[in-house]
């Protein structure tokens, strides 16, 4: 097959692709921009995938990133349902897995991240959700009555729990922590939680270790719990394939500086696939969108905006919860009415929000400043 070129190729099916393609248009460049996809849908957005598709508030269509005819207008050529196979940074080549082969002038890499199947015996009769055919699956299997049981207490599995409830499921959530989202959030934003989720009709079980999963129960320590349906929501890793094969520097993620740049000539690297070489790996469809939008700019030869903090979002039982900022331990928490502040060594480096106390951009441009704790104050009155 006769190699073609593409003068920017975005890997990858998300939002991080689909917002640097945009940037591009945006920012007045008029080369060629192809866009690959493993999935044959266009990029979508993946919060509604655990919130309003699940629940079946929106259509499909609603969730994708831009429009179908935005590309064509734009001139963006998708290549869907055709994953990449291979990278060669020094051909500037990239080889499809239906054999076609395209040479670029400078390429992002936003492959994403795969949900983690939960080490267990049975682990195959639980359901993932990642894709919008992960989502569909779900719910077309959570009719009105069904009793469904949710492995993990992170994100997903708070917001998957509430939306199934939403339909009419008996919802039990097991986190084997003693506080949901792992404990990372304390215990206030843990029972602050667990009390709108029960509003909602939601069980949770803390400090609940599975032991087996059935093709119609949870095994949890000498109990069996009976399920219609099993979801987990245990995490996820960031997919490196690609980048690990093409040699690019990777740690949790493919390492990336200030501009979003790879260890390789004209690769950049955005999403959910992409860590920052001084902080986390952000695992948010804010971190994609701004990540992608980045890479566009370094693309362009535009100044680069510093990172801002990073933001989660969730959306649960009527309830709204933001995180900015980034504590993975935290010496001391500050809890005031709607938010609470986490500490290290005196400065604040992160920020729970409970239904929108406090205006997000507000908390980033705070958090980022690192303060002392003693200026919490003026967070109160934003």
């Amino acid at each position: 097959m006769e190699p073609r070129h593409a003068d920017t190729l975005l890997i990858g099916g998300g939002v991080a692709a689909a917002r640097c393609a945009r940037t591009l248009r945006r920012g007045g460049f008029g080369g060629s921009i192809v866009l690959v996809g493993e999935e044959a849908t266009p990029p979508y957005n993946r919060p509604p995938l655990s919130k309003e598709l699940l629940r079946g508030d929106v259509p499909e269509e609603l969730v994708l990133a831009e429009p179908v005819a935005w590309y064509e207008r734009r001139g963006v050529e998708l290549l869907i349902g055709a994953p990449a196979a291979s990278l060669d940074p020094g051909e500037r080549l990239a080889v499809l897995a239906d054999g076609q082969h395209l040479h670029y002038d400078r390429l992002l890499l936003a492959t994403g991240a795969a949900p983690r199947r939960p080490p267990l015996p049975g682990a195959e009769h639980a359901l993932l959700l990642r894709t919008l055919a992960d989502a569909l699956a779900i719910r077309e299997r959570a009719m009105a009555g069904a009793r469904v049981v949710v492995i993990g207490g992170g994100f997903i599995g708070v917001e998957v729990a509430a939306s199934l409830a939403a339909r009419g499921c008996a919802v039990v959530v097991l986190e084997r922590a003693a506080a949901l989202w792992g404990g990372t959030l304390g215990s206030a934003v843990s029972e602050w939680a667990m009390g709108r989720l029960a509003g909602a009709g939601v069980e949770v079980r803390l400090e609940a270790s599975v032991t087996s999963i059935g093709p119609d129960a949870v095994a949890v320590a000498e109990a069996s719990l009976p399920a219609d349906l099993v979801v987990a929501g245990v995490g996820v890793a960031p997919r490196v394939e690609l980048a690990v094969a093409a040699g690019l520097a990777v740690d949790d993620g493919v390492v990336v500086d200030e501009r979003q740049a790879a260890a390789a000539d004209a690769i950049f690297a955005a999403g959910d696939v992409a860590r920052p070489g001084d902080g986390p790996r952000v695992e948010h469809w804010h971190a994609a969108r701004e990540s992608g939008e980045r890479a566009a700019l370094a693309m362009l030869g535009q100044p680069v905006p510093p990172r801002r903090a990073p933001w989660v979002f969730s959306e649960f039982a009527q309830a709204t919860l933001d995180v900015v900022g980034w504590a993975p331990r935290w010496d001391a928490l500050d809890v005031r009415d709607g938010w609470i502040a986490y500490l290290v060594e005196g400065h604040v480096a992160q920020l729970a929000i409970l239904d929108g106390a406090v205006p997000v951009d507000a908390a980033r441009s705070f958090v980022e400043q690192r303060p002392a704790a003693a200026r919490l104050a003026e967070l109160a009155g934003a």
